[in-house]
Protein backbone atom coordinates (compact mmCIF):
# COMPACT_ATOMS: atom_id res chain seq x y z
CA UNK A 1 0.00 0.00 0.00
CA UNK A 2 1.37 3.28 -1.12
CA UNK A 3 0.34 6.63 1.30
CA UNK A 4 2.04 8.66 -1.31
CA UNK A 5 0.11 9.83 -4.27
CA UNK A 6 1.13 8.71 -7.41
CA UNK A 7 1.66 12.51 -8.74
CA UNK A 8 2.70 13.98 -5.62
CA UNK A 9 5.63 16.21 -6.51
CA UNK A 10 3.60 17.95 -9.29
CA UNK A 11 0.63 18.41 -7.32
CA UNK A 12 3.00 20.11 -4.94
CA UNK A 13 3.88 21.83 -7.20
CA UNK A 14 0.81 23.05 -9.28
CA UNK A 15 -0.54 23.99 -5.49
CA UNK A 16 1.84 26.44 -4.70
CA UNK A 17 1.71 28.36 -8.10
CA UNK A 18 -2.23 28.22 -7.71
CA UNK A 19 -3.74 29.22 -4.43
CA UNK A 20 -6.93 29.15 -3.82
CA UNK A 21 -7.96 32.17 -1.64
CA UNK A 22 -9.05 31.89 1.69
CA UNK A 23 -12.67 33.03 1.33
CA UNK A 24 -13.58 30.16 -1.04
CA UNK A 25 -12.78 27.61 2.28
CA UNK A 26 -16.31 29.48 3.24
CA UNK A 27 -18.66 29.15 0.25
CA UNK A 28 -22.31 30.42 0.50
CA UNK A 29 -25.43 31.45 -1.56
CA UNK A 30 -27.56 35.08 -0.91
CA UNK A 31 -30.95 35.20 -2.09
CA UNK A 32 -33.24 37.64 -1.51
CA UNK A 33 -36.91 36.27 -0.06
CA UNK A 34 -40.22 37.28 2.00
CA UNK A 35 -38.41 40.49 2.35
CA UNK A 36 -35.49 39.17 3.75
CA UNK A 37 -32.11 37.96 3.25
CA UNK A 38 -30.72 34.66 3.39
CA UNK A 39 -27.31 33.66 3.12
CA UNK A 40 -26.60 29.98 3.79
CA UNK A 41 -22.78 29.17 3.81
CA UNK A 42 -20.58 26.24 4.19
CA UNK A 43 -18.37 25.84 7.07
CA UNK A 44 -17.13 22.17 7.38
CA UNK A 45 -15.18 20.97 9.84
CA UNK A 46 -15.99 23.60 12.04
CA UNK A 47 -18.31 23.62 15.18
CA UNK A 48 -20.78 26.13 16.48
CA UNK A 49 -18.23 27.65 18.65
CA UNK A 50 -15.68 28.44 15.81
CA UNK A 51 -18.18 30.80 14.52
CA UNK A 52 -18.61 34.47 15.25
CA UNK A 53 -21.76 36.54 13.48
CA UNK A 54 -21.49 40.41 13.41
CA UNK A 55 -23.73 43.40 11.97
CA UNK A 56 -22.34 46.93 11.86
CA UNK A 57 -23.27 49.38 9.86
CA UNK A 58 -24.81 47.64 7.62
CA UNK A 59 -22.10 44.77 6.94
CA UNK A 60 -22.48 41.16 8.08
CA UNK A 61 -19.38 39.63 8.81
CA UNK A 62 -18.98 35.93 9.58
CA UNK A 63 -15.75 34.90 11.08
CA UNK A 64 -14.55 30.84 11.82
CA UNK A 65 -11.30 30.01 13.35
CA UNK A 66 -10.26 26.45 13.78
CA UNK A 67 -7.07 25.93 15.63
CA UNK A 68 -4.84 23.26 15.56
CA UNK A 69 -4.58 20.98 18.45
CA UNK A 70 -1.27 19.52 19.24
CA UNK A 71 -0.16 16.92 21.80
CA UNK A 72 2.85 15.16 22.84
CA UNK A 73 2.57 12.07 20.15
CA UNK A 74 2.26 14.29 17.39
CA UNK A 75 6.13 14.90 17.78
CA UNK A 76 5.99 11.43 16.55
CA UNK A 77 4.34 12.21 13.15
CA UNK A 78 6.13 12.14 10.37
CA UNK A 79 3.46 13.88 7.93
CA UNK A 80 3.63 12.88 4.36
CA UNK A 81 0.77 15.31 3.45
CA UNK A 82 -1.17 17.46 4.61
CA UNK A 83 -4.21 19.57 3.19
CA UNK A 84 -6.30 20.45 6.14
CA UNK A 85 -6.02 23.97 7.59
CA UNK A 86 -5.98 25.86 10.13
CA UNK A 87 -6.52 29.45 10.88
CA UNK A 88 -9.16 32.51 10.88
CA UNK A 89 -11.18 32.97 8.16
CA UNK A 90 -13.68 35.85 7.58
CA UNK A 91 -16.34 36.78 4.77
CA UNK A 92 -18.20 40.26 4.96
CA UNK A 93 -20.97 41.18 3.21
CA UNK A 94 -22.70 44.34 2.63
CA UNK A 95 -26.29 44.64 3.11
CA UNK A 96 -27.31 47.98 3.66
CA UNK A 97 -29.90 49.22 5.92
CA UNK A 98 -30.70 46.14 7.74
CA UNK A 99 -32.43 45.37 10.99
CA UNK A 100 -29.12 44.02 12.90
CA UNK A 101 -31.41 43.01 16.33
CA UNK A 102 -33.26 40.85 14.49
CA UNK A 103 -30.55 38.86 12.54
CA UNK A 104 -31.05 35.10 12.99
CA UNK A 105 -28.51 32.25 12.59
CA UNK A 106 -28.68 28.30 12.46
CA UNK A 107 -25.94 26.09 12.42
CA UNK A 108 -26.66 22.68 11.22
CA UNK A 109 -24.69 19.64 9.95
CA UNK A 110 -21.62 22.13 8.80
CA UNK A 111 -24.25 24.42 7.04
CA UNK A 112 -24.32 27.87 8.65
CA UNK A 113 -27.68 29.55 7.39
CA UNK A 114 -28.41 33.29 8.59
CA UNK A 115 -31.63 35.10 8.16
CA UNK A 116 -31.35 39.48 8.06
CA UNK A 117 -34.96 41.10 7.56
CA UNK A 118 -34.63 44.08 5.39
CA UNK A 119 -35.30 47.17 7.16
CA UNK A 120 -39.22 48.54 6.12
CA UNK A 121 -38.68 51.76 4.52
CA UNK A 122 -40.55 54.51 5.34
CA UNK A 123 -41.20 56.86 2.26
CA UNK A 124 -39.61 60.16 3.35
CA UNK A 125 -40.22 62.28 -0.38
CA UNK A 126 -43.05 64.52 0.14
CA UNK A 127 -44.56 66.24 -3.24
CA UNK A 128 -45.32 69.62 -2.41
CA UNK A 129 -48.15 71.31 -4.44
CA UNK A 130 -47.49 74.99 -5.31
CA UNK A 131 -50.30 77.53 -4.87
Amino acid sequence: MNLVPRKYYLDDLFDNFLSVPEESNMKCDIYEKGGNYHIEMDVPGFNKQDINIECDKGYLTITAEKKEEKNDSDEEKRYIRRERTYGKYQREFYLGDVEADKVKAEFKEGTLKITVPKKTEVETKKVIEID
